[in-house]
């Protein structure tokens, strides 16, 4: 059986797929030489589990990302897309943010060769990612993971667990809970916070938990760079938590060091538990590699296979020395812009 093959193959179609596939048509990639897999090629989680959750990037950033490729044809579209109505300066639903970005897919999966389905296996041979789905094989010389990401979960089996989809869904939430729920919430980041100002303003529950490791922190804004660009808490989720919880806290909200000791005391008073400790990245097999390391600095897992978006972030220390790993969109985009070079010379 004739396997079909490529120049490279992407795999993902959530932001980082959709950067990937712009840039390598950027930089002369023949199109019909570039395959793009995905299971539904609706900007991944993204655009599936998330749509309500509120941004922590500014609208004028998604716009920036929207406008960076050429092959985007983003100025085409002759679409009034809701949020470019939005203040730029502010933040947004990520609803708003991926109606241009499944446009853009759409318009990508007619010019690139697009399948429909999950990959289960990668395997070097013979200079070539031998490319195995369920259905089907192909090969490529280059393999980009754009693969996204699964929400971490502690193991506390004897409360209920509310899912992140559901916890950072307002009305989901909201159909989660009831008046007599003491509610844990793990975690201090964007989506914790979030969560948490569903529970107080939303949610009729009789009390919320906080668990927490350290101080909250918040992202600065200065003229040419961002203090606490991605740990930092922005736009509306920030203002809120400095008013209610490093301000006057909340009736119903009690915040507790995150303690062995202090967990074994209270959890078991809770009837529900969310948890926003992260994310881990989603696995591929590849064939002879225990698990997908990569070059924090230029995504390198391997020769011709590079990872890229939230299970492959740039590490880059700010200007006062603190490492960070680089999430969101513009991240994305502004990486591939250094390290595409890179990848273009790397194959096997």
């Amino acid at each position: 059986m004739h396997t079909a093959s490529y120049s490279w193959a992407v795999i993902g179609a959530g932001p980082a797929g959709i950067a990937a596939v712009g840039k390598l048509i950027d930089h002369g990639i023949d199109p019909k030489t570039i395959a793009w897999i995905d299971p539904e090629f609706n900007v991944g989680d993204f655009g599936t589990k998330w749509r309500n959750v509120s941004s922590n990037t500014k609208v004028k950033l998604f716009i920036k990302f929207y406008e960076e490729c050429r092959s985007f044809q983003y100025f085409s579209s002759n679409h009034d897309f809701e949020i470019t109505k939005a203040d730029p300066e502010n933040t947004c639903l990520l609803a708003l943010a991926a109606e241009p970005l499944q446009w853009i897919t759409h318009h990508l999966k007619n010019t690139v060769h697009t399948i429909q389905g999950k990959v289960q296996q990668l395997k070097l041979f013979d200079r070539h990612w031998d490319i195995a789905l369920k259905d089907r094989q192909l090969r490529a010389k280059n393999v980009v993971l754009a693969t996204g990401a699964e929400p971490k979960s502690l193991t506390f089996p004897d409360v209920e667990e509310i899912s992140l989809e559901v916890a950072l869904d307002p009305d989901q939430l909201i159909a989660a809970c009831n008046k007599d729920d003491i509610v844990a919430v793990f975690g201090s980041s964007h989506s914790a916070i979030i969560m948490i100002k569903t529970l107080v303003e939303k949610c009729n529950v009789k009390k919320i938990i906080n668990y927490y490791l350290e101080p909250l922190r918040y992202a600065v804004y200065f003229d040419d760079w961002i203090l606490f660009d991605d740990t930092g808490l922005k736009g509306n989720t920030a203002l809120w938590a400095r008013e209610n919880i490093d301000g006057k806290l909340p009736t119903k909200l009690e915040r507790i060091l995150s303690s062995e000791e202090n967990i074994r005391m209270t959890l078991p008073l809770c009837s529900k538990v969310m948890y926003a400790t992260g994310f881990q990245k989603r696995l591929i097999p590849v064939e002879g590699m225990k698990s997908l390391q990569y070059n924090e600095r230029n995504g390198i897992i391997a020769p011709g296979l590079f990872g890229l978006g939230i299970a492959f972030p740039e590490a880059k220390y700010d200007r006062y020395g603190t490492l960070e790993y680089r999430v969101g969109l513009w991240k994305f985009m502004e990486y591939l812009n250094h390290v595409m070079i890179v990848w273009l010379q790397y194959g096997v």
